[in-house]
C-alpha cells in the first residue's frame, strides 16, 4: 500500500479508541510509516497524532504506554540511520531497499519534521517521548550519526520541553511525572554538560524521589512486602514455602520488570545528580524526608514477614527448595537494588552537606547524619544478606554520616539513645532484633571518644557484655566479634579509665574463656594488642595499675606453655580473608604471635624483660612450619617500624650483643653450647696443645 494511503488509514485508527491490545500495532505500524512519507507535513502530521491519539492515550497501560512510544520513536530513528548507512556502503539488504524508496526526505529536514510534532495538541510530557527517542536512537556524539547542530537542537528540545513539562504537568497525572521521569533516566547521558545546566533541578527531583520511591511504577513506598507474609505457608512441621504461584511473589515480579525498577541504577544517579545541583537546599531535607520515611516502612513490613524469623544460616532447614531456588532470590534481588539506589543517594545528600553551607549549619548537619545512620539501619538486615555493607558508596556514606555526627556530642548520644537495643539482657531471639544490635554495637563503638561514660557503659558496655560468652553458634560470630570490638572502643576512650578499671577482669576472663572456640584468632589477637596498649604508659591506666600489663602477659605466657599445638579448624569470619597466614595455626602458635603482637606496646623495662621470653616461647612451638612463620613474624616485628627509637634501642641491644638472635634462631641449646670468649683469644684445643 502507498505511503500516503497507509497514512490515511491509520490516522483514522488512531482517532478511534478500540482496544488497549491494538496499542502496539498502531505504534508499530507508525513507527514504519514514519521513515517512509516523504513530506515533512505527513511526518508532522503523523508525530502529532502520535502524541495525542485516542487510541492510544484514552485509557494507556500505565508507564508501558509511554515506553511503546518512546521506542516507536526510537525505531524510526534508528530505521531512518541504517537506510544512511546502507545507502552510504552500498551494501543495504533488497528487502530493506526497496521499502525505502519511497523515502527522499533529508535527515535533518525529517528531525525537525518530528519536533514540529511535538505541539500543543498534546500535553507537554508526550512531548518528551518523540524528542527522547530521536535523541536515544541517534545515539552518542562518538557514533556520528548527527551533526553537532542538530544534535544541538534535539538536546536544547529536549531540556525545554522537561522543564515545560515539570511546570506544568499537575500532581495527580502520575503517569506524566513517570514518564519524565522514564525518558530523562534514559537520555540524560545523551545530553550534553552545557545543556544539562538547563534543566530545573529544583522541580525535577521532587517528581524524581515521587515517581522511584512513591509510584506504582516505583518502590510503592516500601509497601510490597505486607503481603508477602500472606502467601508464606507451613507445609510440614519445620518447613514454609512461598509459592511462584502466589499473588505477592507476581508482584515482585511485576517490579522488578517495571520501566522504572529495572532502572534503579541509573535512576539512582540521576537523582544524586539532581540532589547535586538543586539550588534549595531545603529540597535537599525533604528528600532526605523521603528517604527516611521509605525505609522505615521496608523495615517494618519486613519484620511482620515469616521469612524475617529466618535466620540466613538455616534457610535450609526452614525453606522448601522452590522458595530457596525461585521465590526468595527474587525478593532479595528486588531489596538489593533498592539498597544499592538508596546508598548512591545518601552519598549526594551526605556529600552535599559536607561543602554546602545551608546543610552544614549546626542544625542541619546533625539531623541529616543522623538520618543517614537510621536509613542503614533500617536497610542492614538487606546490606548484612547480601554483603553490600562493603562496598565504596556505601562505606562513604556511612563513615561520612558518622564524622559528622561526632561533631555533636548532645546528637551523638540522642542518636544512641534512639538505636538502643529493645533488650536489656539476653540474646534476642528474633534474627532482625540480632541484627538490629549488630549494627548499633558497629556504629556506637564510632563514637565512644565523644559519648559521655554514662552512655559507654549503659548503653555499649551493657549490650557487647551479652554477647562476650555467647559465639558458639556460627550465625553470632559477627555479632560476637563486633561485641569485642566494642568493649576495646569503649575501653580506648580517655574518658572511661574507671569503665576500664571496673569492667576489665570480667572482659579477661570472658576473652580466655572464649578462644579458641568461640572467637577468631584475629580478633583474639586485637583484643590483646589492645589491652596492652591501655595498661601501659602513657595511657591512664597504666599510672594507677602498674602491674597490670605484666599481669596480662604473664597469663598469656602461661596460656601459651599448656596450649594445644594441633591446627585450629577456620573460622567462618575468616575463611575469605586476605590477612591469613600462610600456614594453619594451632592455638600455641597465635598465643604466641599475641605475645609478639604486644611487644611495640611494652613499657622499655617490660620490653627487655619479654624480648627473650618471647623468643624462648617461639622455640617451643613443636611444629616446624608454624616455629618458622612465627620466627619470621617476631623479625618483621622488630624491624617493621612498629617499634619507636627508645624500644628500637632496646631491640638491637638484645639481638645484637646479648644473644637475641641465636637465641630466636637457634633455642636455648644455642646460648648453652657457645662458648663466648674474647677476641683473639686461642680456642680450647689450640690451648691444650700450647700446654
Amino acid at each position: 500500500m502507498p505511503a500516503d494511503r497507509l497514512l490515511g488509514t491509520l490516522l483514522r485508527s488512531l482517532q478511534t479508541y478500540t482496544d488497549q491490545q491494538d496499542t502496539p500495532r498502531l505504534l508499530g505500524t507508525a513507527s514504519s510509516l514514519l521513515t517512509t512519507l516523504n513530506n515533512p507535513l505527513n511526518v508532522t502530521l503523523l508525530t502529532s497524532q502520535l502524541l495525542s491519539a485516542p487510541a492510544i492515550w484514552t485509557e494507556p497501560e500505565g508507564l508501558r504506554t509511554s515506553v511503546r512510544c518512546l521506542s516507536a520513536f526510537h525505531s524510526a530513528t534508528q530505521a531512518l540511520v541504517k537506510h544512511e548507512h546502507a545507502l552510504r556502503e552500498k551494501s543495504a539488504d533488497a528487502d530493506f531497499a526497496d521499502l525505502q524508496l519511497e523515502r527522499t526526505l533529508p535527515k535533518n529536514e525529517w528531525v525537525k519534521a518530528v519536533i514540529s510534532g511535538a505541539d500543543d495538541h498534546s500535553r507537554r510530557w508526550r512531548h518528551l517521548l518523540a524528542l527522547g527517542g530521536l535523541l536515544l536512537g541517534f545515539g552518542s556524539p562518538d557514533d556520528g550519526n548527527l551533526s553537532s547542530s542538530m544534535r544541538s537542537t534535539i538536546e536544547s528540545a529536549l531540556v525545554t520541553a522537561a522543564n515545560l513539562a515539570l511546570d506544568e504537568t499537575p500532581e495527580e497525572d502520575q503517569l506524566g511525572l513517570d514518564s519524565i521521569t522514564l525518558v530523562l533516566n534514559h537520555a540524560f547521558p545523551y545530553v550534553a554538560d552545557h545543556e544539562r545546566a538547563g534543566l530545573t533541578y529544583d522541580s525535577l527531583l521532587p517528581v524524581l524521589i515521587r515517581s522511584v520511591l512513591h509510584s506504582g511504577e516505583g518502590l510503592r513506598s516500601g509497601y510490597f512486602l505486607g503481603s508477602v507474609d500472606q502467601d508464606v505457608r507451613q507445609v510440614s512441621n519445620d518447613r514454609f514455602q512461598w509459592p511462584e504461584q502466589s499473588r505477592s511473589f507476581q508482584q515482585i515480579q511485576a517490579m522488578l520488570n517495571s520501566p522504572i525498577v529495572s532502572s534503579l541504577g541509573p535512576l539512582s544517579r540521576l537523582i544524586g545528580h539532581a540532589i547535586e545541583q538543586v539550588d534549595q537546599p531545603w529540597l535537599v531535607s525533604a528528600a532526605m524526608e523521603e528517604i527516611v520515611q521509605l525505609t522505615r516502612n521496608i523495615h517494618l513490613q519486613w519484620r511482620q514477614t515469616k521469612l524475617s524469623e529466618i535466620d540466613a544460616s538455616e534457610e535450609n532447614l526452614f525453606l522448601d527448595q522452590q522458595t530457596l531456588g525461585k521465590t526468595v532470590p527474587q525478593l532479595w534481588k528486588l531489596l538489593r537494588s533498592l539498597l544499592f539506589a538508596i546508598v548512591i543517594m545518601l552519598r549526594s545528600i551526605t556529600g552535599r552537606m559536607l561543602w554546602h553551607g545551608a546543610l552544614a549549619n549546626d542544625e542541619v548537619a546533625p539531623k541529616l547524619a543522623a538520618q543517614a545512620l537510621h536509613v542503614m539501619r533500617n536497610l542492614y538486615f538487606a546490606a548484612v544478606k547480601t554483603g553490600s555493607a562493603s562496598f565504596s558508596q556505601y562505606t562513604f556514606a556511612y563513615l561520612t554520616a558518622m564524622d559528622a555526627l561526632c561533631a555533636y556530642p548532645p546528637e551523638v548520644e540522642a542518636f544512641l539513645q534512639s538505636i538502643r537495643p529493645a533488650e536489656t539482657s539476653g540474646i534476642p531471639q528474633h534474627p532482625l532484633d540480632r541484627n538490629l544490635d549488630l549494627f548499633f554495637l558497629n556504629t556506637a563503638e564510632h563514637f565512644t571518644f565523644v559519648a559521655s561514660p554514662k552512655i559507654n557503659e549503659d548503653l555499649l558496655a551493657a549490650t557487647a557484655s551479652r554477647y562476650l560468652v555467647a559465639g558458639e553458634s556460627n550465625h553470632l560470630l559477627p555479632i560476637f566479634e563486633a561485641a569485642h570490638s566494642g568493649v576495646l572502643a569503649v575501653f580506648s576512650a580517655p574518658q572511661n579509665a574507671d569503665i576500664t578499671r571496673r569492667h576489665l577482669p570480667f572482659y579477661i576472663d570472658a576473652l580466655f574463656g572464649v578462644f579458641p572456640e568461640k572467637v577468631s584468632a584475629r580478633q583474639f589477637r586485637l583484643a590483646f594488642r589492645t589491652l596492652l596498649r591501655l595498661t601501659s604508659p602513657p595511657a591512664v591506666l597504666a599510672a594507677s595499675e602498674p602491674m597490670l600489663s605484666a599481669t596480662l602477659l604473664e597469663l598469656l605466657n602461661e596460656r601459651a606453655l599448656n596450649a594445644s599445638s594441633q591446627p585450629l579448624p577456620p573460622k567462618p569470619a575468616e575463611q575469605s580473608s586476605d590477612a591469613d597466614p600462610p600456614v594453619d595455626l594451632s592455638e600455641q602458635a597465635v598465643l604466641v604471635l599475641t605475645v609478639i603482637d604486644t611487644l611495640p606496646q611494652l613499657s622499655l623495662e617490660l620490653l627487655d624483660e619479654w624480648l627473650p621470653l618471647a623468643a624462648q616461647l617461639v622455640n617451643r612451638i613443636e611444629d616446624p612450619a608454624m616455629r618458622e612463620h612465627c620466627k619470621e613474624y617476631y623479625w618483621h616485628t622488630l624491624v617493621g617500624g612498629e617499634m619507636d627509637p627508645d624500644r628500637s634501642g632496646v631491640c638491637h641491644d638484645w639481638w645484637s650483643t646479648r644473644g637475641g638472635r641465636e637465641m630466636l634462631l637457634f633455642g636455648e641449646s644455642a646460648g648453652e653450647e657457645q662458648d663466648f670468649s674474647m677476641s683473639g683469644a686461642l680456642p680450647d684445643e689450640a690451648r691444650e696443645s700450647k700446654l
